[in-house]
């Protein structure tokens, strides 16, 4: 497996290749967010690990690029910002995961695992289009609409309203999502869950009558009319 690390500081980054590099990866170094954006763009990477702060090109940046040019490979942010709004932000720039220096290589190695194991299959006919009440998601053309109307969704808002939809009328506990739509575990010293929550309440609730999206004290969200 080819991993791609875009890290300005020469420590951190020569740390995380060698110790990647230990577990059988390739490892190839970028120090800035330039070179970082030509080298994945060229191809061949299974992973990109992306520093926020970084010279020329910044990560969330890096990251919107990388995604609009290459959908379904794997990216892991790797930083020091580590607010929730922090992490709401790489997430809608297209990160995948999100781990906060200082960390532990173990948990660097686990991250790492979870994002090569995905093998997203082809999409079977009957599951292109998910209804709900009056709700529809097209998952090919990334279309939703409520009653006719269009709601515009980012990535990530786009994927838990996905992941809601075929598990409706279920409790969905936060640590479920975080794994499911995240792949990643859920840090309970941050609320970066309900926020994304809320921002799918605001464009899918908000404007209707019947509230689909719903909040069960002490266990999660559940998906359901009324």
């Amino acid at each position: 497996m080819k991993i791609l690390v875009i890290e300005d500081e020469e420590r951190v980054g020569t740390l995380i290749r060698r110790g990647l590099e230990e577990q059988g990866y390739s490892v190839t170094l970028a120090w800035d967010g330039e070179a970082g954006l030509k080298l994945a763009l060229g191809g061949g990477f299974d992973l990109v690990i992306t520093d926020i702060v970084l010279p020329r090109i910044n990560g969330l940046e890096l990251s919107r690029a990388i995604r609009a040019a290459l959908p379904s490979i794997p990216i892991l942010m790797l930083t020091a910002l580590g607010t929730t709004d922090d992490k709401v932000e790489g997430f809608d720039a297209g990160a995948d995961d999100y781990l906060v220096k200082p960390f532990d290589l173990r948990e660097l190695l686990v991250r790492i695992r979870a994002l090569l194991k995905r093998t997203p299959g082809p999409v079977a006919p009957q599951s292109t289009v998910l209804k709900y009440a009056d709700l529809e998601m097209d998952l090919q053309t990334k279309n939703v609409t409520r009653n006719g109307q269009e709601i515009s969704l980012t990535p990530k808002e786009f994927r838990l309203l996905e992941f809601m939809l075929q598990n409706r009328e279920r409790v969905l506990s936060r640590a479920e999502i975080a794994e499911k739509v995240w792949e990643t575990h859920f840090d309970t010293g941050t609320n970066f869950i309900d926020v994304y929550i809320n921002y799918l309440r605001k464009k899918v609730d908000k404007a209707f009558d019947v509230k689909l999206i719903h909040t069960k004290p002490g266990m999660g969200f559940i998906f359901k009319a009324g």
